[in-house]
């Protein structure tokens, strides 16, 4: 087992991949370094004496100042170590695109719909246009159940807090939200649930919406019937007749669409699992699927590395809108821009944001980008996109979906258990957390640690993408979890 790594030649730390202990002497790139205190899995300790003021360097790039002089062998983390960010930038764009080599094509097993999208799943989902009919829809979905079987695998409510009493950009933001889970492919028939006085009320609703087919969206508004639940289960039953005349077919991997994220980050995670997800963006992307990077707080400290893979200066632009756009949020609530990592972060040895961002962003692998999304924009473009959502792990794997993506890849080193409305893949940083939480983690990335090669984890990931696509479902699924999130903005009345 490796006990430790030095990512780039040129950094100053190196990462423990397992605790290590006062006294260790180590040979690092031939040089001998003495630990001068215990230094845990996943943090880092300085190859070289690192003057006060002088940048810490980790992937190659400054991940922040050092507070005070930082001895050669020495715990690096936040008691001496300060991040060197500061507010708004000026960007140059400075291209720097590499193009994956085709590969060749591969097959899952899914569900064409008649207007021609693909869903990985054969859902009928009850979607609530505001909260106070939540329960109403949680009891229609608890009595439905029945009705699953054959091809109709779930019938799922997704309750949410909104829908009236909201101003500005948080009413457009459910809006859009609601609609693209509307129109999302997974969802073989969904019922439309209103009150009837709300302000995003059915008829608001359905411009949002736009075309739809009348056998697969149905409309119900509670006010208008005598009996909300009888009358749901009714139009349930005619969906579920529907739905299940589709069955799975073979469909190119071209039309899947990859959600990447990760929360509960650790100090592997950028060395293991991140680095693994953009291995296999790149795959997907060689044969020419999409994939989808969000969390933009977590670009801040690394952005100018995505910025310089646009492919154009036009994109290269409205990369650098995602960016300012979302600084700006954070000082129009008069709220710290750099306010992160989180304190789970900071035990897994993540010390700075540029420390988390660099890690982060590796799930973009080296593909070009080819989209820039807003918040609720439908993904068009094949290859990397970018995708404006915060690092709120049930908002940001939402705003995935939202945009089109069929199922989510979220790495993580702490563990988490919830879901988003797409099968949601729990990929572990540390074969620790693996074993531990067995009920959670889908994909270990751990192994890597003990030899396996990043190319060699791509590839199992996305064999295992490729079944999940067929229809394996993820522990979430199988512990029943779907969760949903909507990203709130403004004021609530």
């Amino acid at each position: 087992m490796q006990d430790f790594i030095k990512i780039h030649t040129n950094d100053s730390v190196a990462v423990a991949l397992r605790p290590l202990s006062k006294g260790a002497v180590l040979s690092v790139s031939g040089d001998s370094v003495t630990l001068l205190e215990d230094i845990p899995q996943g943090h880092k300790f300085a190859l070289k004496d690192i003057p006060k003021n002088d940048p810490v360097v980790k992937y190659g790039a400054p991940i922040g100042y050092a507070k005070a002089d930082i001895a050669k062998g020495a715990w690096v983390h936040t008691h001496n170590l300060k991040t060197g960010l500061g507010d708004l930038l000026n960007y140059t764009y400075s291209p720097h695109i590499f193009e994956p080599a085709p590969t060749e094509d591969v097959c899952f097993q899914g569900y064409r719909r008649p207007d021609g999208k693909v869903g990985v799943r054969n859902e009928i989902w009850i979607i609530p246009t505001v909260g106070c009919v939540n329960n109403v829809a949680t009891a229609i979905e608890r009595k439905a159940q029945s009705l699953v079987g054959g091809t109709v695998e779930e019938i799922v409510a997704f309750p949410h807090p909104y829908g009236c009493s909201q101003m500005g950009d948080d009413q457009e933001n459910t809006r859009r939200i609601l609609a693209d889970l509307i129109n999302h492919p997974n969802a073989g028939g969904v019922l439309v649930l209103g009150l009837g006085c709300e302000n995003s009320n059915i008829e608001v609703l359905k411009p949002y919406i736009g075309d739809y087919d009348e056998k697969r969206v149905r409309f119900l508004v509670s006010q208008e019937t005598d009996d909300e639940v009888e009358t749901a289960l009714e139009i349930l039953k005619d969906l579920a007749s529907y739905v299940g005349s589709f069955h799975r077919e073979p469909i190119s991997c071209r039309e899947l669409v990859i959600g990447m994220k990760c929360g509960g980050s650790d100090g592997l995670s950028g060395i293991t699992a991140n680095p693994t997800v953009g291995a296999f963006s790149d795959l997907l992307i060689s044969k020419g699927g999409t994939t989808i990077l969000t969390e933009v707080p977590e670009m801040f400290g690394a952005e100018t590395l995505l910025m310089n893979r646009c492919e154009n200066q036009a994109l290269f632009e409205k990369t650098v809108a995602l960016i300012n756009d979302f600084k700006n949020y954070f000082t129009s609530h008069n709220q710290t821009i750099y306010e992160n990592p989180s304190p789970g972060n900071k035990k897994g040895g993540i010390s700075t944001l540029e420390d988390k961002s660099l890690g982060c962003t590796q799930k973009s692998g080296s593909a070009p980008v080819k989209g820039v999304l807003a918040y609720g924009e439908p993904v068009c473009t094949k290859g990397l996109n970018l995708l404006s959502a915060p690092g709120n792990d049930l908002v940001a794997s939402t705003a995935l979906a939202a945009s089109g993506a069929h199922i989510v890849l979220f790495t993580t080193g702490r563990g988490t258990p919830f879901a988003s409305p797409v099968p949601t893949v729990k990929i572990s940083t540390n074969t620790a957390l693996s074993e531990k939480k067995q009920n959670w983690i889908d994909f270990n990335c751990g192994t890597m640690v003990d030899g396996t090669s990043l190319a060699d984890l791509a590839q199992m990931l996305f064999d295992y993408v490729i079944a999940v696509a067929s229809g394996e479902k993820v522990k979430a699924e199988k512990a029943g979890f779907h969760d949903m999130a909507i990203f709130k903005r403004g004021v609530t009345l």
